[in-house]
């Protein structure tokens, strides 16, 4: 082993002897530009590609039930679905209980043309569910400051700060000023 540590001790004092901090710094700046172009480093749009998928369900003739991401109450919907965790989309599944705080969505349904307020509470007490996750957030701005957007654990105000799932309940019509 004595001769694999003369080997790399001689090749590393060549390499500090003939080069410098600068031409390796450029080194690995061209190494990060050059893998930019190879490898994705910036977010991009995958709107498309679930407007398509949304359209071949509408295309075959079948509506979203409350168990599917596209069904029209779950607009600003993120977590997995009560409907398919042992509750309902207004209540929670046994041995669980509504987060005390709540974030709140208006949401269009296409087949009466008005738009709900509808309040999104997490159901806590329990493991994640594991089932029907829907991430839709239609028309949600970037969180700059807690609380405003939907991507926090609300089940933190609770006693059990575990969460389990998301229901959906109409709170009522939406007040649309004009």
């Amino acid at each position: 082993m004595k001769w694999l540590d003369e080997f790399f001790e001689r090749k590393t004092r060549k390499v500090a002897q003939s080069a410098s901090r600068r031409s390796a710094l450029i080194g690995i700046g061209k190494l990060l530009v050059g893998s930019a172009f190879v490898l994705p480093v910036l977010p991009f749009d995958r709107t498309a590609q679930a407007a398509g998928a949304t359209a071949s369900k509408k295309a075959a003739g079948k509506l979203p039930t409350d168990q599917d991401c596209e069904y029209w109450r779950y607009c600003a919907q993120d977590g997995y679905l009560c409907n398919c965790c042992g509750g309902t989309a207004s209540s929670c599944p046994p041995g669980t209980e509504a987060s005390k705080v709540s974030w709140i969505g208006t949401c269009h349904n296409p087949e009466d043309g008005k738009d709900y307020l509808i309040s999104y509470n997490d159901c806590c007490g329990k493991t994640s569910c594991g089932r029907c996750f829907c991430n839709t957030n239609e028309r949600e701005m970037p969180g700059y400051r807690m609380g405003l957007h939907n991507d926090i654990n609300w089940c933190m105000a609770n006693d059990s700060t575990m969460f389990h799932c998301t229901m959906a309940t109409v709170v009522g019509l939406a007040d649309v000023k004009s």
